[in-house]
């Protein structure tokens, strides 16, 4: 899928969890106030405890939805796949929706558990999608891979280059050459050689 998919799915995603955020925190701090309200208590608790108790809870589900809403809207934005922090932030909220289902399929009903599955179905979606089209990054150029995913091959020695062959001095034509053809007692001209002397 391309981009024109991708981000409309990243954005219904973040949508759906900071709603889910807002309502979850809502609905906690509301039945927190019921049990300090009307002095309720489940085997012997305090209730200002578990009114508290919900009111935390609330609280800290509302924000770890916001942020997996947060890491959404990035993707989206980014428009890449998310990594780590935010990459097991995702997985575990499809994690907590999949358990989520199987209570609320026994406690709520059916609907509940229908709206719990699509959601994590669109954060599957959204992992499985960036995973696909973004997983494969081109080559740099020059790297250490050739055409065929191997090893680059090594540079072959080619000619010298100008440069190079600039560097290296020619013999000059008064200079003697080297071979079995040359004289060994040869002086270089302008220089007088001295007369042997005799004993």
């Amino acid at each position: 899928m391309g981009p024109v998919v991708r981000r409309p799915v990243a954005w219904v995603v973040a949508v759906v969890l900071l709603a889910e955020a807002v309502f979850i925190a809502a609905l906690n701090w509301f039945l927190g106030v019921v049990v300090d309200r009307q002095k309720m208590s489940l085997a012997g608790l305090d209730p200002h405890l578990m009114s508290a108790s919900s009111k935390i809870g609330g609280v800290v589900f509302g924000l770890y939805f916001a942020l997996c809403a947060l890491v959404a809207a990035l993707v989206a934005i980014r428009d890449r796949a998310p990594a780590g922090f935010g990459r097991v932030l995702l997985i575990s909220v499809a994690v907590v929706h999949g358990l989520l289902g199987a209570f609320a399929w026994g406690l709520v009903g059916w609907t509940a558990f229908l709206f719990m599955v699509v959601v994590l179905g669109l954060v599957v979606l959204l992992l499985m999608t960036y995973d696909r089209d973004g997983g494969t990054q081109p080559a740099a150029p020059g790297g250490g891979a050739g055409e065929d995913g191997g090893p680059a091959a090594e540079a072959e020695p080619g000619p010298a280059t100008a440069p190079e062959a600039a560097a290296v001095p020619s013999p000059r034509a008064d200079e003697p050459r080297g071979g079995d053809d040359a004289p060994q007692d040869s002086v270089p001209a302008g220089v007088t050689r001295p007369a042997p002397t005799t004993p």
